[in-house]
């Protein structure tokens, strides 16, 4: 990964599909292979936020932020030489999600394998449409899927790529495991709460494919500091 700061923006139209347990994880993994990470918290809720005031250890930092105020702060994430920032956008698609995908170099859309929440994806796609630069790459992440789901995950995927072809769907999952939602309890990550167990293997699966999201980026020249350009 390059020096220059990666900004994944996490956001969705319904609240509940996995975006803290995403941010946490993925800036926890980015953590371990000793970069700087930081995660935004921007939903009033402070899920994030709470997540850290548990945590023991300070790498990731999390910081939470009005949406008018996220300029500011991924500058100041900047200064302090951030290498991962994770951004927790609100469960809706209202401004605070265009704010967050403004800034973003890549999105993440958590949606649960339900129709109300596929239903969504459309409504995703137009909020992402409406950013004022160029649109971020974004993928769809099907998440609290069975255990046992293997063959029904990629039937699942495909009929989401289908019926909602505006976002491509990430070639991972997370699964429905208990260890996503006691870990968000302790302060810790899956990493560290099992290191060889499932959930832990499910985020290293995401966490290199989201930097291989960046390195395509770097590659292609596409990336650049977005919120220094729009002061």
């Amino acid at each position: 990964m390059s020096k220059s700061m990666f900004v994944l923006a996490i956001i969705s139209q319904k609240g509940g599909p996995g975006k803290t347990t995403l941010a946490v994880n993925l800036a926890t993994a980015a953590a371990e292979r000793g970069l700087t990470a930081v995660i935004i918290d921007l939903d009033p809720q402070a899920n994030a936020a709470n997540w850290k005031d548990r945590r023991k250890a300070e790498n990731p930092a999390v910081v939470s932020a009005p949406p008018s105020r996220l300029r500011q702060t991924l500058e100041a994430a900047e200064q302090h030489q951030a290498d991962f920032v994770v951004i927790d956008s609100p469960g809706k698609a209202d401004s605070s999600a265009i704010v967050a995908a403004n800034y973003a170099d890549f999105v993440f859309v958590p949606v649960e394998p339900h129709m109300s929440n596929l239903e969504t994806l459309p409504g995703v796609h137009a909020l992402l449409q409406a950013t004022t630069d160029k649109t971020p790459p974004a993928f769809v992440i099907v998440n609290k899927l069975h255990p046992s789901a293997t063959t029904q995950a990629e039937n699942i995927k495909r009929m989401i790529e289908e019926a909602f072809p505006q976002i491509p769907v990430c070639p991972f999952h997370l699964s429905h495991l208990d260890i996503y939602a006691t870990t968000q309890d302790s302060g810790q990550s899956v990493l560290e709460a099992e290191p060889k167990g499932r959930a832990a293997n499910e985020i290293q699966q995401l966490y290199k494919f989201t930097i291989s999201q960046s390195h395509k980026l770097e590659n292609s020249h596409v990336k650049n500091h977005k919120f220094a350009e729009r002061a």
